[in-house]
Formats: C-alpha cells, sequence, structure tokens
C-alpha cells in the first residue's frame, strides 16, 4: 500500500511550451491571470500537504484536509474561471482532480480510531464515490433461520464438511506437502542417515511458531507457494467485498502474516472492518440480531469466497475461533447446537452473497493479486459493481 512519495502534478513553472507566457513581462498577461496563477499555485501548495498526509498514513490530517477544500469549493462555486484553464498554453492541472479524495482510503490503516475510518468512508459516499457501499446493509437472503447441513446444501450445492475450515495436513494441497515432507524423512532414514535431532529441532521451532507467534512462521513460509497464497487473496477479498456491501467501513487488508502478527492478527493474514452500530450496541450491554446477522456474514464470508472459487474451504479456523469467543458472550450465550446453526446460516448467506456478486469479488482478487492499495482495491469493486461486468 505504499503511496509514492513523488509529486503527481504537473510543473507549473516550466511548462512544456517554448513560448510559455510565463516567459513574458506580466505586462502582457491579462490582469486576472497572475492572480489566477497564484492562487494555484498556492492550491498546489496546499494540496501538496494531503500529499505528504497520504504518504505518512495521516488520516486526521488527510481528512480534515479534503473537508476544509470541500468547504472552500463549495463556497468559490460561483467563480466559474476557477476551473477553468489558463488559455495560454495550460493543460488541465492535475491536483484538482476528484479522484485524489480516493486515496484517504490509503490512510485508514494506521489509525488507531475506527470512527474516524467511518467517517473517512461517510466523507467519500457524501461525494458520490462509494455509491455500493452499504447497499445490502439491510438484506437478508430468503430462506429459513434453520439450517441444517441438508438445507445448507440445497442452498450452495455443497456439503457441509466442504464449508468446514480444515487442520493443517489434513486436505488439499497441505495434505499432499506432509505426505511428501514424511516420505522423504523417511527415506533418508532408510539410507542410513540420521535426521532425528534436525527433525526435533524443527519440531521445536514449529512448536514455539504455534504457541507464541500463532503459526506466523509456517504463514510465512507458505506464503511463497502461489496456491496458497492466491488462497489466502480469494479468502481476504471475500471479507473485504462483503464488509463493504454491508456498510462496514474496511480499515485495511493485511496479506503479510508478519504484518498481520504486528496490527495483533496472529497466524496469517486478515482483513480489519468496523461495525459502529454493533460497537454501540455492546457498549450498551446489547446486540441486536441484525447487528449480529451482519458481523457474521462478513465474518464468515472469507470461508464462503474460498468455497465458491474452490468447492471447499481450507483456511477460516480463527474465524470460525473469533465466532466462538462472541456468542460465548452473548446473554444468554448460544449452546452449541445454535452456534453450529448460526454458523450455517451465516455462511449460507455469505456464499450466496457473494454468488451474486462474483464480478465484484473477481476484480477484488485481481487488485489485491497486483498489490495495489486499498483506495485502487475499493475503485475496482465499485467500477465492477457499477457497470454490471
Amino acid at each position: 500500500m505504499a503511496v509514492s512519495s513523488s509529486s503527481p502534478f504537473p510543473s507549473l513553472l516550466y511548462p512544456s511550451s517554448t513560448h510559455s507566457p510565463l516567459s513574458l513581462p506580466l505586462k502582457f498577461l491579462p490582469s486576472s491571470k497572475p492572480l489566477l496563477l497564484r492562487s494555484r499555485i498556492k492550491a498546489l501548495q496546499r494540496w501538496r500537504e494531503y500529499e505528504d498526509a497520504v504518504r505518512d498514513k495521516d488520516l486526521a490530517r488527510a481528512l480534515r484536509f479534503l473537508q476544509s477544500t470541500q468547504s472552500s469549493s463549495i463556497d468559490s462555486s460561483s467563480d466559474s474561471n476557477s476551473k477553468m484553464n489558463l488559455n495560454s498554453g495550460f493543460s488541465t492541472w492535475d491536483w484538482d482532480r476528484p479522484e485524489r479524495d480516493w486515496e484517504i482510503l490509503d490512510t485508514c490503516l494506521n489509525a488507531d480510531d475506527m470512527r474516524l475510518v467511518g467517517s473517512a468512508y461517510g466523507f467519500l459516499q457524501d461525494r458520490g464515490f462509494l455509491s455500493n457501499f452499504g447497499k445490502c446493509r439491510d438484506i437478508v437472503i430468503e430462506g429459513p433461520r434453520e439450517v441444517t447441513p441438508k438445507v445448507l446444501k440445497e442452498y450452495t450445492g455443497l456439503e457441509a464438511i466442504k464449508l468446514a475450515p480444515k487442520k493443517w495436513g489434513m486436505s488439499g494441497a497441505s495434505q499432499l506437502a506432509l505426505i511428501a515432507f514424511l516420505g522423504g524423512a523417511s527415506f533418508l532414514v532408510s539410507q542410513g542417515i540420521e535426521i532425528r535431532p534436525n527433525l526435533a529441532a524443527i519440531l521445536a521451532l514449529a512448536t514455539a511458531d504455534a504457541i507464541f507467534l500463532g503459526g506466523t512462521c509456517l504463514a510465512q513460509i507458505s506464503c511463497f507457494w502461489p496456491p496458497y497464497k492466491r488462497r489466502i487473496l480469494i479468502h481476504e477479498a471475500g471479507h473485504l467485498l462483503t464488509a463493504y456491501l454491508m456498510g462496514c467501513p474496511i480499515r485495511g487488508v493485511i496479506l503479510d502474516p508478519f504484518v498481520a502478527l504486528q496490527m495483533g492478527i496472529q497466524g496469517q493474514a486478515g482483513t480489519q472492518f468496523w461495525d459502529e452500530n454493533m460497537e454501540s450496541e455492546l457498549a450498551e450491554g446489547r446486540l441486536s440480531s441484525t447487528a449480529f446477522d451482519r458481523y457474521c456474514m462478513v465474518l464468515f464470508s472469507g470461508i464462503a469466497a474460498e468455497a465458491l472459487v474452490y468447492g471447499e474451504a481450507e483456511g477460516g479456523e480463527n474465524d470460525e475461533n473469533l465466532f466462538r469467543s462472541l456468542c460465548v458472550l452473548l446473554k444468554p450465550p448460544l449452546s452449541a447446537p445454535e452456534m453450529a446453526n448460526r454458523a450455517r446460516w451465516s455462511v449460507m448467506q455469505s456464499y450466496n452473497l457473494l454468488k451474486w456478486h462474483k464480478r465484484a469479488h473477481t476484480a477484488a482478487v485481481k487488485a489485491l493479486e497486483a498489490g495495489h492499495s486499498l483506495s485502487v482495491v475499493i475503485r475496482r469493486i465499485e467500477e465492477s459493481l457499477s457497470s454490471g461486468v
């Protein structure tokens, strides 16, 4: 998500034309143009402040700038010349384009105040950029609340076991990797090569990684394998798109396990989102069914995305653990059968929501795969949803 520190603005003092009007005495210029030029230069300096705030990931400063700029543009809207080009060889001023507002999303990752993140999304929505943000906030797909494995298969076409996270080494590619490792170890032992001390050291390191780092080292090594890395992208894009459609501001998507560890997400990548209504209700000691439904749908959407693309899910164990911890906090807490039913209902809802917006999910995956920042990923989602392709 790094933002380049180089300025995207065109040069003001050295236009490409060899006969620039700036090379002539000011007396040959219309009297209004020097004033307009000075105004433009002053505005350019202020926009560079915004560029610095984006580069420094300073959400508060960037948001204050955009809000003040919007107020200034409204106050000066009667001046029709303020948006006109200088008719003497100048091109359109690149720094004045509204698309720069999107970049404020790239400052959200370092924000400690999630309400400030919500304000950034609210600002962009007021500006007309996030037309699809929260469009499914109040949508719950028609269907039964009691979701048995049979009902789940009827609505998704998948067995319940296909939608359950897998332990590493128990299925899919991880199982093949484990078999290959054990086979290689057995071959070396059969050849009389002593590897037990090395195996003991590897097992000790793996245990320490699992206990103290939540499996971060193993996840980092696994990221070098393209199929595993792509599965992570698909999983996190599912969280991102569902949160966006449900109107939950996204703080950021972390794909590097060590960065995720620094952000408090152990062992793997993660998508950080926020639900203002849910936070307010929990602060009041209550939790409505609507808020809980929305949160569970976002939580299980990574599993649903994997199932949609691959026909089964492998990741999502941490999502399930977070779901269980929240269910215990409810008053009264959900029983084990109730938790299982709620999990099946949530993954069914998320699966069908992502299926309806499959093109947008694909657009998000491609943007994340290309290494784009959050602002670009959200733009790709909006473009896909608005165009219908």
